[in-house]
């Protein structure tokens, strides 16, 4: 596969991440009668990554985040020319996703951009959680993240279900960690819509680039370690 089509899939993939995850947080969460609330944004994450790991995995692997690209890298999974090259991608498919919402989201009237679904600890986390408590979040849910993909993706695994892991283990992880942060486990998604907010979310965004990086090379580290050559 041409380098060129895979990064069109990561673009792709990355644009429908945020439009779908994000979307369903900033349009129809909170809508009075038909509200997917905090169980359905979770949902929604989880089947964004399900439809294209499955969708567009041929082509480019279905990484869409940045810590994914990483932890793949570090687990000996992904070849090093192309992680760069991939993470530019992911945060401009992110950015043109987030860009899309703010369209469709800024065509209501009495619009108001609030959060737009950004990722942030203290005054800015969901739950009131501090940085300590968004910093250990991030690292171990996305660390378990890329243990699940290098898992569900191993040769010795069962073939044809890792999207269906990969997918049901994002949804748990929002479930766990949307209160804590909002869930970012990627770096793309909490740029993208950072740039849109602009103020207080630029500032914290550092956590949720330095969080899921380490988290994804402690699981690249630990896999590569332990179980990467197991019989």
């Amino acid at each position: 596969m041409k380098l060129s089509q895979k990064l069109a899939a990561e673009f792709i993939g990355t644009f429908w991440l945020v439009l779908g995850g994000c979307g369903s947080a900033v349009l129809a969460a909170g809508f009075p009668e038909l509200g997917i609330g905090f169980l359905g944004v979770s949902l929604a994450f989880g089947l964004t990554v399900m439809t294209l790991v499955y969708g567009l995995g041929h082509i480019s692997g279905a990484h869409f985040n940045p810590a994914v690209s990483v932890g793949l890298w570090m687990g000996g999974r992904f070849e090093s020319k192309e992680l760069l090259p991939y993470i530019i991608s992911q945060v401009l498919g992110g950015i043109a996703g987030a860009g899309v919402l703010y369209i469709i989201a800024s065509g209501k009237p009495g619009f108001e951009l609030g959060g737009f679904a950004a990722n942030g600890y203290g005054a800015h986390s969901p739950g009131g959680y501090g940085l300590t408590s968004a910093l250990v979040t991030e690292v171990v849910m996305t660390m378990m993240f890329l243990m699940i993909i290098l898992g569900a993706t191993d040769k010795r695994a069962p073939a044809g279900f890792a999207g269906i892991a990969i997918g049901l283990g994002l949804t748990l992880i929002h479930l766990i960690s949307i209160p804590v942060t909002n869930t970012s486990v990627n770096p793309a998604r909490s740029t993208s819509q950072a740039l849109f907010v602009g103020d207080w979310a630029i500032g914290q965004l550092w956590l949720f680039w330095v969080a899921p990086i380490v988290g994804a090379i402690l699981a690249g580290l630990i896999y590569k370690m332990f179980f990467d050559k197991a019989e």
